[in-house]
């Protein structure tokens, strides 16, 4: 067992973090103004390529404001009470964490989950279009990289200008990733950013709002303080958030900006020994198309082939399997994870499997259907390709400060499991 914990994937200072900090304290400029803010946002158009940045309390606020400005782009200005979404559809990444869809939610709106593809486990371009097939008034998409690794980014964008849709990129995971040679961010209409304490660079929270257009910048940035009008009073004219990134947590993230390719070589780094070290067991990684991206390798992960799945059934909230002689599955891995003491994680259960997103469409290739827990959808034999990767996948220990002797234990322990 490892002395000290073994993190999925931690925060990893460096110095200057606590400097900028410090400034912020020294200054007095604690409160959502000051030199960290402002740096921290031209650090980011300038990694990304984007026009203009605003820096937000968190990436769900990001998701949330960026939701908010296509709505109004697309819809107009919603009547008093009423999200910008109000009763419209929103095609969905499927395999996510919910803070990429629940701002659909926020708006008014209404999800509808397009299926993954096995090649990157991100949206289906094929699906994509199954679903503006089924329902062609659809004007918006929101598009997540899943753990840091860019989707087929040229053929959903071309699904969607084909139907006059708009993107909402997520990168929240995908920060310093690439797309034949762009920076992920970049893809969307609009994109929303994560610096939350897990991420490839971190501000303990934060995220960030990205667009071309200086007025939706300035929208957000207003609604972003409570939608406080210029005038010697509060003056409120729209409802507004509290969503703006703080100067001191600006700090933390402009002290980690100058890191992120440095953490980026050592999770790519942590991604090629797990891939070396499981050679010839009934294992793969999880997918890059390394002709066209480069990944930031923010987790690795390992999906299970399906003849070395030993028995196992899962409920809501708890899992149970049979152990069998070389087979395995990700619950009895992740157990043994634990037992080092190092911390491992079923890959995202997909949005459309999630309880409170039960009557929600799900689009697959194939057509429309609902997950049964064999991962297969009720209306024919056509795979759910997002229910099999969580049956069959898990996240590995990804910290970028596990050390390779840890990394070499961790394989030992997997391979051991299909002994």
């Amino acid at each position: 067992m490892f002395p000290q914990k073994v993190w999925l994937s931690s925060p990893t200072m460096h110095g200057d973090e606590l400097r900028y900090m410090t400034e912020a304290y020294e200054t007095n400029w604690m409160s959502t103004v000051g030199a960290n803010i402002n740096e921290t946002e031209r650090l980011a158009c300038e990694l990304t390529g984007s026009g203009y940045a605003v820096a937000l309390s968190c990436g769900t606020a990001a998701l949330h404001l960026a939701m908010k400005i296509l709505g109004e782009r697309l819809y107009g200005q919603p009547r008093p009470g009423h999200g910008t979404l109000e009763g419209r559809k929103v095609f969905c990444t499927d395999t996510t964490f919910d803070a990429t869809v629940n701002p659909v939610a926020y708006e008014g709106g209404e999800a509808v989950f397009i299926d993954t593809e096995p090649d990157t486990w991100n949206m289906d371009p094929v699906a994509l279009e199954k679903a503006f097939e089924l329902y062609p008034e659809v004007r918006l998409v929101i598009v997540a990289h899943l753990y840091g690794t860019p989707g087929k980014i040229a053929e959903l964008r071309e699904v969607c200008s084909r139907h006059g849709a708009l993107i909402l990129e997520d990168a929240a995971e995908s920060l310093g990733a690439a797309y034949e040679g762009v920076q992920t961010g970049r893809f969307g209409d609009v994109a929303a950013l994560s610096f939350n304490g897990n991420k490839i660079i971190t501000g303990s929270a934060g995220g960030m709002f990205l667009t071309d257009s200086r007025e939706e910048a300035d929208k957000v940035r207003k609604w972003s303080t409570q939608s406080r009008e210029d005038a010697p009073w509060y003056q409120h004219e729209e409802i507004g958030y509290n969503y703006r990134m703080s100067n001191v947590i600006a700090g933390v993230v402009r002290g980690q900006f100058p890191h992120l390719q440095e953490h980026i070589a050592q999770k790519k780094a942590i991604y090629e020994r797990y891939r070396e070290g499981f050679a010839g067991l009934p294992v793969s990684m999880n997918p890059y198309d390394s002709a066209k991206s480069e990944p930031n390798f923010w987790l690795s992960c390992i999906l299970i082939d399906e003849a070395a799945m030993c028995r196992t059934v899962r409920s809501d909230k708890e899992a149970l399997y049979i152990p069998e002689p070389g087979k395995s599955c990700p619950t009895e891995i992740l157990e043994a994870i634990q037992g080092l003491n190092a911390e491992g994680r079923p890959v995202w259960k997909p949005m459309h499997m999630q309880p409170i997103y039960a009557n929600n469409a799900f689009i697959t290739a194939q057509g429309t259907g609902r997950a049964r827990t064999n991962a297969y959808i009720d209306e024919g034999s056509c795979l759910d390709v997002g229910a099999d990767l969580f049956r069959r996948g898990l996240c590995l220990p990804s910290d970028n400060k596990m050390t390779p002797q840890q990394q070499d234990i961790i394989i030992e322990t997997v391979r051991a499991c299909f002994e």
